[in-house]
């Protein structure tokens, strides 16, 4: 029966193609996004735009989108960074790099519907980095926008070479060593959880030079590591090529053993730009080792060439080491050099349970929180997980702009969620910011309680929205919108930063 009077025709054989069924759910089940990730580094620059797919996990229309596809449409060539002075990088080539790229591609901005621009290393100190990023995000779509210190370019890095992938399918212990061009990046990854990381003064171009081998760039740590094995180096002055081959065996040396045993040599200790591991126990600890970053090019030996550094006598040398090693030791990496520029930004809708905690409606809708994610166990402290958390993302000190994300263990009840509480108000007494809202989301359903008592018995003079029912990971962002009606259920949209897993392409 039919309510209309027009004339139609029912084929006998009635056949829904595959991609009318795609079409009809496109927005329901599934959606498709064109992301670009951008990453301004202090020895190179490059981009990666893809084509994502996320399909709806579980029946219910509440279920959580999940990347299930991810198709890379364009690989920029890799640009050395362009500086004017040793203070500033050259906006107006790296502009002009990212157009020409965007070209090539065959896409513009309106194309381009989410996405990230990571900036990294020495790069982030330069006097202009900051500008450049707004500047790009402005230009290239809906971003999120990270900089990233040692410890976080680290955590970047783990997730995107697929060392964590690695560690949570084969529940192992794995050891990603990122080796860029001004630091090399450690995080132990231990069953899918980057437990720890850690940066060291050790890089390619720590000295760099012309085609003429004259030396145009030398960082301190290059300059003292050349003094320590006695060579006198100098701007303008031409490096032999025993000066190369002395540096990059006395570089891959430290570099194994901060790998093998943590840093035990003055030399090391005083190249490390952070605390090393804690109780690190060396290569007893690990299963894996995955090496990414520019110089990964070179220990794997997929890349020969030189390009005015000490990359490949460095990757040469790292070689000869891990030889020594049991042969299923070393992995590759998904990604080596393009680890840490982001493939995507994964936008996932959330609805909370309905036990969450507003205290001022005003502090709703808020945008663009980094998720900072502390799992809480038992043979720790609620304070020294916070806190371990914030310094995964090189933040001494709870501040503005973020959400503490908080895994549950065990069966919640009142001492335990009290017990979360204090802990919480213990490291926002030294807040840098004594009046920025505490976003709080939770695996559990204790929001509620967990506000009220933070508001009413511990007196903490903030505003304080906790959000239960969400699941957010390390590396995403997220925006807590107004409640939904007379309900307390609140949407929440979650950005991840999208990493390759041995499943993606």
């Amino acid at each position: 029966m039919h309510d209309d009077i027009y004339d139609h025709d029912h084929p006998d054989n009635f056949v829904i193609k595959e991609d009318e069924i795609v079409t009809d759910i496109e927005g329901l089940e599934m959606f498709s996004l064109k992301s670009v990730g951008i990453d301004i580094g202090s020895s190179t620059s490059h981009l990666i735009f893809s084509q994502i797919t996320l399909r709806r996990e579980g029946a219910s229309l509440s279920g959580r989108f999940k990347v299930t596809n991810r198709e890379v449409l364009y690989r920029s060539p890799i640009m050395l960074t362009p500086y004017v002075s040793a203070t500033k990088i050259d906006t107006d080539k790296v502009n002009a790099f990212i157009h020409s790229a965007y070209k090539e591609a065959g896409l513009t901005p309106e194309d381009v519907d989410t996405g990230a621009v990571i900036i990294t290393g020495e790069a982030l100190k330069k006097e202009n980095a900051q500008p450049i990023v707004e500047a790009f995000a402005k230009y290239s779509g809906k971003f999120i926008c990270a900089a990233a210190g040692h410890n976080h370019e680290a955590l970047l890095a783990a997730y995107g070479c697929g060392a964590v992938d690695l560690s949570k399918t084969e529940h192992k212990t794995v050891l990603n060593v990122d080796m860029g061009g001004g630091t090399t990046k450690f995080s132990l990854v231990e069953d899918g959880v980057v437990s720890q990381t850690a940066s060291i003064n050790i890089g390619a171009r720590l000295i760099a030079f012309d085609e003429k081998d004259t030396i145009t760039r030398i960082e301190d740590a290059g300059r003292m590591m050349m003094k320590e094995i006695g060579h006198t180096v100098a701007l303008g002055q031409r490096i032999t090529e025993q000066q190369k081959e002395d540096f990059g065996a006395y570089m891959a040396k430290i570099l194994f053993e901060v790998i093998e045993q943590g840093p035990t040599s003055a030399m090391a200790k005083r190249l490390m730009v952070t605390p090393p591991f804690v109780n690190y126990r060396g290569l007893k600890q690990i299963d894996h080792l995955v090496f990414s970053g520019g110089v990964s090019e070179h220990v794997y030996d997929r890349d020969s060439r030189a390009y005015g550094d000490i990359g490949p006598v460095l990757g040469s040398n790292m070689r000869d080491y891990l030889k020594k090693l049991p042969k299923d030791v070393l992995r590759e990496p998904i990604e080596g050099i393009r680890a840490t520029v982001i493939g995507a930004g994964e936008y996932t809708i959330q609805a909370s349970g309905n036990t969450s905690y507003v205290s001022n409606l005003e502090a709703l809708p808020v945008h663009g929180l980094k998720v900072i994610q502390a799992a809480l166990r038992k043979d720790i402290s609620v304070e020294t997980a916070l806190r371990q958390a914030l310094a995964k993302f090189d933040l001494p000190h709870f501040t503005s702009g973020l959400a503490l994300s908080l895994t549950i263990d065990g069966q919640p009840d009142y001492q335990s969620v009290r017990n979360l509480a204090e802990g919480i108000a213990e490291v926002l007494r030294d807040s840098e910011d004594n009046e920025c809202p505490l976003y709080l989301t939770l695996d559990v359903d204790i929001a509620k309680s967990l506000g009220g008592i933070l508001r009413d018995e511990l007196k903490i003079d903030r505003d304080i929205i906790a959000v239960d029912g969400i699941e957010v990971g390390d590396l995403d962002y997220i925006d807590i919108g107004e409640c939904l009606g007379i309900t307390e259920v609140i949407p929440v949209t979650v950005k991840s930063l999208m990493f390759p897993t041995t499943n993606s392409d």
